[in-house]
């Protein structure tokens, strides 16, 4: 399956069974690794943080080092599929029962994240690929995966989260509408009770901005 070139991927679809190899990703990999533990040890950690926090992502069940610095974890594979995949194939039919499901599915979406950037986590790379969902009566539920770069503080520092939302916003103009957005968005607000109507404004204008900057620069917007 897919993965970036830092990493290499495959799944056990019958086994429910998950499997990462971590490859270096510089010369320096090692030495950083002495410090802040290995990408797969922050892996494991991480997964657990959220799961001890109510959140839903991977259980470890295998872990061990290969030769040239590189790491391997196997996982279960959390039930759900991408965001991505829900938006851009199992739910691109926008009219009908397929357009409420979309807007439940951002709205609940929003909720989510909104929900764990309260509890204090920032996720390392929260592009929806990274976000599983499955229905439910009530709406879908969610699971993280790819946690190795996850942090916890409280509460959650306002770059980090600007960068979240900007990871969310990365959907192309063809997956989601400005109203779409606005709507995830919304749902991700009520959870932030802190913030001021301001600052709520200001993360939604600028998370948005950073966004099509970079699709720009990708050709995609």
């Amino acid at each position: 399956m897919g993965s970036s070139v830092n990493a290499r991927v495959a799944v056990n679809a019958a086994e429910g069974i998950y499997y990462k190899e971590f490859l270096p990703r510089g010369p320096l990999e090692w030495f950083k690794s002495q410090v802040k533990g290995s990408r797969a040890t922050r892996a494991r950690q991480q997964s657990d943080r959220l799961r001890k926090a109510g959140f839903t992502a991977p259980y470890s069940l295998a872990w061990g080092r290969l030769p040239r610095h590189r790491e391997y974890l196997f996982s279960n594979a959390v039930p759900g599929k991408g965001v991505t995949t829900w938006l851009r194939e199992e739910l691109s039919d926008r009219s009908g029962a397929a357009l409420a499901q979309r807007r439940r599915l951002l709205a609940c979406l929003g909720e989510f994240v909104g929900r764990l950037h309260a509890a204090g986590f920032v996720h390392g790379d929260l592009r929806t690929s990274n976000v599983l969902a499955e229905p439910t009566e009530a709406g879908f539920d969610f699971a993280l995966i790819d946690n190795e770069r996850n942090s916890r503080r409280q509460p959650a520092a306002g770059r980090d989260i600007l960068r979240n939302l900007m990871q969310l916003n990365m959907l192309l103009p063809t997956d989601v509408t400005r109203t779409d957005r606005m709507r995830c968005f919304l749902r991700w607000r009520k959870q932030q009770a802190d913030l001021t109507d301001a600052e709520a404004k200001l993360l939604a204008l600028e998370s948005w901005r950073w966004a099509m900057r970079r699709l720009a620069k990708k050709g995609l917007a």
